[in-house]
């Protein structure tokens, strides 16, 4: 009976400490899933950025983003689909292509007052 009661008595004193343990643990493999997580997406970060120090890349970004050309270049400007009926556009929407890109957008909330 005195040896039961020493066991139960040894099982219940490491109980508490084995759990926290093992929640320990846990966390700890919660904190390096995180970690890693972070350092992927910093490798990303990283990687865009270089990219943005090459001059080409900011200039394909600008020319892609913002409609951005180089002084001489012709630029084709396609609006609408011209499958649809009225795809192209009314001649009172239409946008003038000619000036810069903020110029562009001002003729467009313009257009679209009409």
């Amino acid at each position: 009976m005195v040896l039961a009661l020493v066991f139960v008595a040894l099982i219940l004193a490491y109980a508490y400490p084995v759990r926290t343990y093992l929640g320990q643990r846990a966390q700890i493999a919660e904190l390096t899933d995180a970690q890693a997580q972070q350092k992927e997406r910093i490798a990303k970060l990283r990687s865009q950025r270089d990219k943005w120090d090459d001059p080409q890349y900011v200039e394909a970004q600008a020319r892609r983003r913002l409609r951005m050309v180089r002084p001489g270049d012709k630029v084709y400007a396609v609006y609408g689909d011209p499958k649809k009926p009225g795809g192209s556009g009314s001649s009172d929407r239409r946008v003038r292509s000619d000036g810069p890109w903020y110029g562009k957008v001002w003729s467009s909330v313009q257009g679209a007052d009409r």
